[in-house]
């Protein structure tokens, strides 16, 4: 496919370089996105399984969130015919495709977080 360039090419090339990382930022903006995807690698969740693993998110916000992954093709929304309805979340393969970048922004967060407070430390002590 055309459109879709190798990474090498993306780097050499500053305007699809760009756009690649706004279409990036297009789907996962917000707070609660990357919480959510973080927390259906694990598996198939519930709806109120997502609100109890995710800190402060409120069901409005949680469900608006999801229906924007959806909408992105990051999860898949199942709707079983039980009484009560019941609906599980699920990660799209594109969804878990997300892990490795997940997994360096983990890395690069703890590395941050020990460097600034290691930092601060030693400023704050002058």
């Amino acid at each position: 496919m055309e459109d879709v360039l190798e990474f090498e090419k993306v780097k050499s090339c500053s305007k699809q370089f760009v756009l690649a990382i706004n279409d990036t930022l297009n789907v996962m903006n917000g707070k609660w996105k990357l919480p959510i995807i973080g927390s259906l690698l694990y598996g198939k969740k519930r709806f109120k399984e997502l609100e109890r693993e995710i800190p402060k998110i409120t069901p409005r916000m949680l469900s608006k969130e999801l229906k924007d992954l959806e909408m992105n093709g990051i999860i898949k929304r199942t709707v079983y015919n039980t009484i009560p309805v019941s609906v599980e979340y699920e990660l799209t393969e594109s969804g878990h495709s997300f892990q490795s970048v997940l997994d360096a922004m983990l890395e690069w967060g703890l590395g941050h977080r020990k460097s600034f407070f290691t930092n601060f430390k030693k400023v704050d002590s002058n």
